[in-house]
């Protein structure tokens, strides 16, 4: 499997045999079992663009081909012919489709509804690995090729526009970005839209709706990312936060029959999530980014059966005795048996006035090639020692001329990998300033100027640098837990033996079970935790066992 976020086209013909294989015979008779024949005339839709419930079909004998509809135009994807079958990832999450299906000639299929096909998914093996290559393929075909249902009118200069484009990239979500800088027919297409360049970002959602700087949150409801939550059932377990270590929970938990459910404030991957490349994560010598390790993890979990809620966060944990439930920002409450914490921590801010005005046009928290983009060839500076820091230095040394990495410390020995130091020594566009930190920002719409200070020598400089990647300190997100929860002094969650003595004689805590029977947190969030992705992994799965435990009680 490809590691990068968004494919070549010339990766995506390479892998066309996989993209769209044909099953063989002994593999349609399986399908034949659980599916249901029928027949479609040449001409005939199988499924729309914006249509939920979509069926898997097998050709049988025909054709159908496969079109992405822009402005009532159609261009064409590909064409299945006999044993080989539609779909791809939006079957699995039940999400609306990004594509129209036609037969062209007279044509029968197996019809697999997709509960049909979560039980095959889930019990045969052979046919899970064919389908869910493909249904991973053909979204990164679609996503490298815009082919989606989103429009994003923007600006370089506009926070909004690069928090959009990070929200649909960071779910996967095809769509095509116009630069209102950069694009001569701009005008020509806000004018039909009514709109004018003061009204940016713009989102043309599905062809009918126009959305003037809209929410995370309204995105997800104009998209269709999230089925409606049923306020009477009661989950095995909720699982808050979808970085690393709530999807292992995630895996874990449906994979072993438990109702799972999902919630995310932004988009899957956590604040691993933003990670060019993660190169010491096991099984994957060559590395992989944390976008798409998180989608992999993501459609892993939902192949299980697992639900999710993007874009909605949690404002309360209710912990009374009898009742135990979470709370969403929309006054939702879902009730549940048992909960995983795992909503990590997020980078702390740098001490410098004007930081507001220039977040999201020149100071960012994530080096992915969206911010890369912004960046072109200019310097930009590095804020950070750990190896987040380490990956977005030697990843933008790739394309900016050069990349400045301050530390308030010695150097970098005690606090990033070895390997990410050599690579960072033998770069030549990148210089290490030790003992060294920012002390203003300047700029009129978006930064253009950045003083730091070396408090070694009171050297102070001034440049004209216009990006920053600010990666620094590490801040529970845990506001939401206080007064229900342990937490230690620092705002992180305590558990096992860490909270032991605050139990007033309750029963020892499982690992990774808080103050709260019940009430697990795992990865970035949980107090003394290793702050590696591997390690949150391992945490959200092995929690999985103390949560058997505990329900059995």
């Amino acid at each position: 499997m490809t590691t990068s976020v968004v494919p070549s086209p010339d990766e995506m013909r390479s892998r066309r045999a996989q993209m769209f294989p044909a099953l063989t015979p002994a593999q349609v008779a399986r399908v034949a079992r659980v599916a249901k024949e029928r027949e479609f005339a040449a001409g005939e839709v199988l499924f729309d663009e914006g249509e939920r419930d979509v069926a898997l079909n097998v050709i049988l004998e025909g054709a159908v081909e496969i079109v992405h509809v822009h402005e009532d135009r159609e261009e064409q994807i590909t064409v299945h012919g006999p044993r080989e079958f539609t779909g791809e990832i939006s079957l699995l999450a039940n999400r609306r489709a990004l594509v129209r299906g036609r037969a062209t000639e007279p044509t029968r299929v197996l019809r697999l509804e997709p509960r049909g096909l979560q039980t095959l998914l889930q019990t045969d093996s052979e046919l899970s690995e064919v389908f869910m290559r493909a249904f991973i393929l053909r979204r990164m075909g679609l996503f490298a090729s815009e082919f989606g249902d989103v429009i994003v009118i923007g600006s370089r200069h506009s926070a909004a526009t690069l928090r959009i484009q990070e929200f649909l990239t960071r779910n996967a979500h095809p769509h095509r970005y116009v630069d209102v800088d950069r694009s001569p027919d701009v005008q020509s297409c806000l004018d039909n839209l009514h709109l004018t360049v003061s009204d940016i970002p713009i989102v043309v959602c599905r062809g009918e709706k126009v959305l003037r700087n809209p929410t995370n949150a309204e995105l997800a409801d104009c998209l269709g990312f999230n089925a409606a939550l049923n306020p009477e059932s009661v989950r095995d377990v909720v699982v808050v936060g979808a970085g690393p270590a709530g999807l292992a929970a995630a895996v874990y938990a449906s994979s072993e029959g438990l109702d799972t459910l999902v919630i995310e404030a932004t988009a899957p991957g956590g604040q691993a999530g933003s990670s060019s490349k993660i190169e010491n994560y096991l099984g994957f010598p060559t590395g992989i980014s944390g976008q798409a390790l998180a989608q992999r993890a993501l459609t892993q979990a939902e192949k299980f059966g697992a639900a999710f809620a993007v874009a909605r966060g949690v404002t309360r944990l209710h912990c009374d005795d009898g009742c135990l439930a979470v709370e969403l920002d929309g006054g939702e409450v879902v009730r549940t048996r048992s909960v995983v914490i795992a909503t990590g921590a997020e980078y702390g801010k740098l001490d410098v006035p004007n930081l507001a005005r220039f977040e999201g046009t020149g100071v960012y928290y994530g080096a992915t090639f969206i911010e890369a983009q912004r960046c072109e060839s200019d310097e930009v500076i590095v804020i950070g020692g750990g190896n987040s820091a380490g990956q977005a230095a030697t990843f933008l040394s790739g394309s900016s001329r050069h990349v400045h990495i301050l530390v308030r410390g010695a150097g970098l020995a005690a606090t990033m990998s070895r390997y990410l130091i050599r690579r960072i020594e033998e770069t030549p566009n990148i210089t290490l300033h030790a003992h060294t930190r920012i002390v203003g920002l300047a700029g009129d719409t978006s930064l253009e100027e950045v003083t730091w200070l070396n408090d070694a020598t009171g050297e102070r400089t001034t440049s004209p640098i216009r990006h920053v990647f600010s990666m620094i300190g590490a801040r529970p997100n845990t506001e939401w837990l206080k007064g229900c929860l342990k937490l230690d002094e620092k705002g992180f969650v305590l558990t096992g033996v860490d909270v032991q003595a605050h139990l007033n004689g309750e029963r020892p805590r499982f690992p990774f079970e808080t103050s709260r029977a019940k009430v697990f947190a795992v990865g970035d969030v949980r107090a003394n935790s290793v702050k590696r992705v591997a390690s949150g992994v391992g945490e959200g799965s092995v929690c999985i066992q103390a949560v058997h435990r505990a329900l059995a009680e």
